[in-house]
C-alpha cells in the first residue's frame, strides 16, 4: 500500500507541475493571439488579459490528454533512471500492479475534470464569447434558449428588436409562432408584431400572417393594428450568426446539459451534437486512463536498454493519433454516421485494450 501511495504522489506531482507549465505557456501564447485578434479595436491591455484568462481553461481542458501522457512519461522515466522500477519488479510486483496507482489517479483527475473543470470551462467560455462580441459589435445580436422557446436579439445604432419564437426548423432559418418587439433608442418599445412564421433571408425577415400593433403613447394599439399576408422586416442576423450564438456544447455545464438538450429539442433544433458531447465527457476519465496505459507501455523499462527518446516520442505520437481518432469518431457521431454511444465510448475502449495488449506482450512475451 505504501508503494501505491508513493507512485500516486509522484504521478500527481508530475501532473500538477506540467499543468502549471502548460498554463503559463497557454497564457503567453493566447495573450499574443488576443492582441492580434483585437488589434483593430480600442481594447486595453487589462481587457486583453481578461479575455486571455477566460480562454485559458478551455485550452487546458482540450490538452488534458497530452498532459496526462507527459506526466506518465515523466513518472516512469524518473523511476527507471533511479532503478526503482527494477527494485519494484524484484519485489514481485508486475507492471500491471505498478500501474494501479497512476490509473486510479488518472480516473480521479478525469472525474474532477468532468465534475469541476467542465462547469468552469462552460462559464469562462460563455463569458469570453459575450465579451468578444461586445468588443467587436457592441453586442447587437444574441440568442437564448429556454423552456418557453427561443429568444433572439438584433439591432444597430437605430434600434433593437427582440424576437421570441416557440420553435424553429433544424437550422433556425424559419421560426414559428413569432413575436417581434421593436425598440427605439432612448424611447422604448414602439411596435409589436406577431406572425405565424418568419423566414430569414438575405438581410430581412419574411413574416407570414403578420399583425402589427403600434406602441405609441396616446394611440390605441388594437384600433390602429394592421394585418399583412407577407411583411418584410430588415435584419442584421444571418444563419451563421444564429448558429454561432447557439455556442459550442462545451459552453454548457455538464450539470445542465441534459436540460439544455431537452430545450433544444423542444425549440426544434437538432441536439445530436450535444448528446455526443455529453457521452464523450462521461467517457473522458476512461480516455485519460487509456493515455496513461499507452504512455506506460512504451516507458516502463530500464534506461540501460536504450532508445528512451524514441519510446517517448512514439508514446506522444500515438497519444496524438488516439486523440485524433477520438475527435474523428465524435464528428462521425455528430453527423449521424455512427451511433452516439459508439462515437463516445469506442475510442477509449479501443485505446485501453490496445495498451493492455502491449503491456502484457512486453511482460509475458
Amino acid at each position: 500500500m505504501i508503494l501505491h501511495f508513493y507512485f500516486a504522489r509522484r504521478f500527481s506531482v508530475a501532473f500538477l507541475c506540467l499543468t502549471a507549465v502548460f498554463y503559463v505557456f497557454v497564457i503567453l501564447v493566447d495573450l499574443i493571439e488576443q492582441t492580434r485578434k483585437f488589434s483593430r479595436f480600442d481594447i486595453s491591455l487589462s481587457d486583453r488579459l481578461g479575455l486571455t484568462f477566460l480562454n485559458a481553461p478551455e485550452t487546458i481542458n482540450q490538452i488534458l490528454p497530452l498532459i496526462m501522457i507527459l506526466a506518465t512519461v515523466v513518472l516512469f522515466i524518473g523511476l527507471a533512471r533511479t532503478s526503482e522500477l527494477v527494485v519494484t519488479r524484484a519485489a514481485g510486483r508486475s507492471a500491471i500492479r505498478s500501474l494501479v496507482s497512476p490509473i486510479a489517479v488518472s480516473l480521479i483527475i478525469g472525474s474532477l475534470s468532468v465534475a469541476v473543470l467542465n462547469p468552469i470551462v462552460a462559464a469562462t467560455s460563455k463569458r469570453y464569447a459575450v465579451l468578444s462580441e461586445n468588443y467587436r459589435s457592441s453586442g447587437v445580436s444574441a440568442l437564448s434558449i429556454s423552456g418557453q422557446g427561443l429568444w433572439l436579439r438584433q439591432g444597430n445604432t437605430n434600434g433593437q428588436t427582440v424576437i421570441r419564437a416557440s420553435r424553429s426548423n433544424a437550422d433556425a432559418s424559419v421560426l414559428y409562432d413569432v413575436t417581434f418587439i421593436v425598440y427605439a433608442p432612448n424611447v422604448g418599445p414602439i411596435r409589436r408584431i406577431e406572425a405565424g412564421s418568419a423566414a430569414l433571408g438575405e438581410g430581412d425577415w419574411s413574416l407570414r400572417d403578420a399583425k402589427v400593433w403600434p406602441l405609441v403613447v396616446g394611440l390605441n394599439p388594437e384600433a390602429n393594428a394592421s394585418v399583412h399576408d407577407i411583411l418584410k422586416i430588415p435584419s442584421t442576423l444571418t444563419l451563421d450568426s444564429i448558429r454561432e450564438s447557439l455556442g459550442e456544447p462545451s459552453s454548457v455545464s455538464i450539470w445542465n446539459l441534459r436540460n439544455y438538450i431537452t430545450q433544444l429539442e423542444q425549440a426544434g433544433f437538432s441536439s445530436r451534437r450535444h448528446k455526443v458531447w455529453f457521452q464523450a465527457e462521461m467517457a473522458r476519465p476512461f480516455f485519460l486512463m487509456a493515455m496513461v496505459l499507452v504512455a506506460a507501455s512504451f516507458t516502463m523499462r530500464h534506461t540501460r536498454f536504450g532508445g528512451t527518446g524514441t519510446a517517448v516520442l512514439t508514446a506522444i505520437l500515438l497519444g496524438f493519433t488516439l486523440y485524433f481518432v477520438r475527435s474523428f469518431a465524435q464528428i462521425l457521431g455528430e453527423n449521424g454516421q455512427i451511433p452516439i454511444l459508439l462515437a463516445a465510448w469506442a475510442p477509449p475502449a479501443a485505446a485501453t485494450f490496445f495498451a493492455l495488449g502491449m503491456l502484457l506482450h512486453a511482460e509475458d512475451g
